[in-house]
């Protein structure tokens, strides 16, 4: 899934010289660049979404969310919803997301030491809500059962203008959320923390935490005992302080959007939003890659005047080469997966040689090794050099 602005010159970059000279690429390739997705109604986002159910592995290029200026800046139709909110919400699933580690690149918060994986719900909350702007008058919230039976309560009674937000989610979504992010911590043996507001939000929020103690008491207590693995529900705030206090090595989940926010905070601490992988795994097996960050507006906007930039490809590559090894595994393709291995390996070392962009320069200390700053081509291109 192709995307926009300096994250699709960098895909193609990527593709170019990293990617095609060595594998014989098979892919059903979908345009998600902003004007293409306005042509198509969005149809072609919902497209990619059942393509990645239909053949189980899917990487996807960073994509612009249009807000009222990038409607005018762009002339489209209508703001169109987030790609990655819709196709999350065909999927349903959990986004895992971690730091790529590299010797040199010490994280602004010197005590951690091991890597904090961020488990955000992929489904509802903000992503998919329905908002509004109110004059005076009453906002009411109603629910109508399958018998017709109504429910209302008052959301406020404006007495000027305002702004309202609906938001939801679903029993069933939750649930997967909950498993996905048990079965994660018992994999990688990491102590899990489940993070909400249910002191405020008691019913939305509580929902989530009724969920997950139901599910962990009656599925997954007695094996995470066994395999000495720690599961904890705290307010998010609670959380927040816990996590700055801590070495790492813990899988934070979050819902939608706390996971939005926290894992730009735990990339950039631990180096560089450009630093960190993205996958969401639906319950059914469907895997989508991607980087974890946006797409760079500042450095297209400096390339679009011919302007050499030094934009970090590395959340990329690794979305590349996690769905290389995915797909290797689901096929018994062990040279395709191998390959993969060998392009991450090749990337960090790069790093760790003194060869790095921009973002990095002034964060890298490894004793002996000089910083050198490249452009994202030159750096590509390094990497092409160990593969």
């Amino acid at each position: 899934m192709d995307g926009d602005e300096m994250t699709r010159i960098i895909w193609k970059l990527i593709k170019d010289i990293l990617i095609t000279p060595y594998v014989d690429l098979k892919t059903e390739y979908y345009d998600l660049g902003l004007k293409h997705r306005d042509e198509t109604d969005d149809k072609v986002t919902v497209d990619a979404a059942n393509a990645t159910k239909k053949y189980g592995v899917a990487v996807k290029c960073a994509t612009i969310t249009p807000n009222y200026q990038r409607v005018e800046e762009y002339d489209l139709k209508e703001m169109w919803k987030s790609p990655n909110g819709t196709i999350r919400a065909i999927l349903d699933g959990t986004v895992f997301r971690s730091p790529i580690i590299v010797k040199g690149i010490t994280p602004y918060i010197p005590t951690w030491e091991k890597p904090i994986v961020i488990a955000r719900h992929a489904y509802g909350d903000i992503y998919k809500a329905v908002d509004g702007l109110a004059g005076e008058g009453k906002a009411e919230l109603t629910y109508t059962d399958t018998d017709g039976k109504k429910n209302t309560v008052t959301v406020f009674d404006f007495d000027g203008d305002g702004v309202v937000l609906a938001m939801h989610n679903t029993d069933k979504s939750i649930k997967s959320f909950a498993k996905a992010c048990f079965n994660y911590a018992l994999e990688v043996k990491m102590p899990l923390i489940f993070s909400a507001k249910d002191t405020i939000s008691k019913k939305y929020d509580g929902k989530f935490k009724e969920i997950f103690e139901k599910i962990f008491n009656e599925e997954y207590k007695a094996e995470f005992e066994k395999e000495g693995v720690d599961y904890t529900y705290t307010l998010i705030d609670d959380a927040v302080a816990r996590i700055i206090r801590s070495n790492g090595g813990v899988v934070w989940a979050c819902k939608n959007y706390d996971g939005d926010v926290m894992s730009d905070m735990v990339a950039t601490a631990f180096g560089s939003l450009a630093m960190m992988t993205s996958v969401l795994v639906s319950p059914d097996g469907v895997y989508e890659f991607e980087a974890a960050h946006g797409t760079v507006t500042r450095h297209y906007y400096k390339y679009l005047k011919g302007e050499e930039t030094s934009t970090n490809p590395v959340a990329t590559i690794f979305a590349w080469t996690g769905a290389l090894k995915k797909r290797g595994a689901l096929d018994g393709l062990s040279d395709l997966a191998d390959f993969a291995e060998r392009l991450e390996r090749a990337t960090i070392e790069t790093i760790e040689s003194g060869k790095m962009t921009g973002d990095l320069v002034g964060m890298f200390n490894l004793p002996g090794v000089k910083a050198e700053k490249l452009t994202t081509e030159e750096f590509i291109k390094e990497i092409a050099k160990k593969i």
